[in-house]
């Protein structure tokens, strides 16, 4: 199941015979409305053995610049921080033929600085806001159905399905509703639904406030992949005229280390570079991990991009302490015991020259760091000790 014994030299050409094949009937997905079903958005996917997140992951961050919310402004074409598609319509089976909310998701994630999940829940309030039911029963089935969708537009994705769980449930969870008339029970679900759209949307600045506070001067931070979350911790730390330095591993195959050390050089921050296998021989001159995260699960542990778990097993074996920092919306009902105990996220890997096909190749794009390598987990509900997400989860589900 985890293994894939084609290259992506393969894949790829395998791709462009099923474009040619499908030509004639296929119309160009950015000029057709997406349709709300799995099934349909199942055909769109041109290459199912490729996690969505990661064929558009190019599209969706871009060339990542300090320029962040020129950028929001800009992709997003006047559709600011908390408004809605006017194209949106969320009525009945025939109103719903020219647009969805998988459409409106697209639409948020236009945004570079938005993350995944939060766009998930701004989509999931419009379908509040632009709803024609007449009933809570019929509201609830509307939206458990939008949620349903965007969920199964990437099914690999741990932040966007939790992010849609804790919307259904904090949304929903309140026994006032029982008691209202149905347009004040709406309006009702549409404050709850904004805010907690504004929660999810701060939790980033929340934790880079709590965050900085960990970094001295004069320390060396070890960073792994771009996480937005660590680098906002970071920057917020170079503003407050903190001096200290940044080892960034390459983070191949998508050589997010280059993007992230790009970006501390514009803020003067000294950056040094390092291949991921140069990461034991670094770790002396290391004081502390910053470390992002797809998803935490119950146990306290992280997914995140491969390579997490052996920096982390290095980390721990010299001491070094391993920060983790995460939104609360990427908090997840998941308990992997192992590496392949959970669905695997697949990502496209050139390496540069052809390889055989009887040669295998892995493209697991994350990997699963169990609780006891983690120190502590930054995010917007505070300073936690992995073994108190659990608790947390409790409170944020039930």
């Amino acid at each position: 199941m985890w293994r894939r014994s084609a290259s992506f030299i393969l894949e790829k050409r395998q791709l462009q015979q099923q474009q040619q094949q499908q030509g004639d009937t296929v119309t160009n997905a950015d000029s057709r409305p997406l349709s709300p079903s799995s099934t349909a958005m199942a055909a769109e996917n041109p290459n199912p053995k490729i996690s969505l997140y990661y064929q558009t992951r190019a599209a969706h961050h871009g060339v990542v610049t300090s320029d962040w919310l020129d950028q929001s402004k800009a992709a997003a074409g006047g559709h600011p921080d908390g408004a809605v598609s006017e194209n949106y319509v969320s009525g009945g089976e025939d109103d719903r033929k020219g647009f969805s909310v998988v459409d409106e998701f697209n639409n948020w994630r236009k945004q570079p600085d938005l993350a995944e999940a939060v766009a998930a829940i701004r989509s999931l309030a419009s379908v509040i806001r632009s709803s024609q039911a007449t009933t809570m029963m019929e509201l609830e089935i509307e939206l458990k159905k939008a949620a349903d969708s965007l969920k199964s537009w990437d099914t690999t994705s741990i932040s966007l399905t939790a992010g849609c769980d804790l919307f259904m449930r904090y949304v929903t969870r309140t026994s006032a509703l029982e008691y209202e008339d149905f347009n004040s029970a709406k309006s009702r679900l549409m404050e709850r639904a904004d805010k907690f759209g504004d929660i999810s949307y701060k939790a980033r600045r929340i934790i880079a406030s709590l965050g900085q506070d960990f970094v001295f001067d004069g320390c060396t931070i070890l960073v792994h992949g771009f996480s937005r979350v660590v680098f906002e911790i970071l920057r917020t730390a170079a503003q407050s005229k903190k001096l200290f330095r940044v080892f960034c591993t390459e983070g191949r195959p998508d050589r997010t280390g280059l993007r992230l050390a790009n970006e501390l050089a514009k803020l003067d921050v000294p950056v040094k570079l390092l291949i991921d296998s140069a990461v034991a021989y670094s770790m002396d001159d290391v004081d502390m991990v910053f470390v992002g995260a797809d998803g935490v699960v119950e146990s306290g542990g992280i997914i995140n991009m491969m390579g997490t778990y052996q920096i982390a097993l290095v980390a721990k074996s010299m001491n070094k302490p391993v920060y983790c920092a995460a939104e609360s919306y990427k908090f997840a009902r998941l308990y992997p015991l192992d590496q392949k105990d959970m669905e695997p996220a697949l990502r496209p890997i050139d390496f540069g020259v052809p390889i055989p096909s009887m040669v295998e190749v892995e493209t697991s794009a994350r990997d699963y760091t169990p609780p006891q390598y983690l120190t502590l987990l930054f995010t917007d509900l505070g300073v936690l000790t992995p073994s108190v997400v659990s608790d947390e989860l409790i409170q944020l589900y039930l």
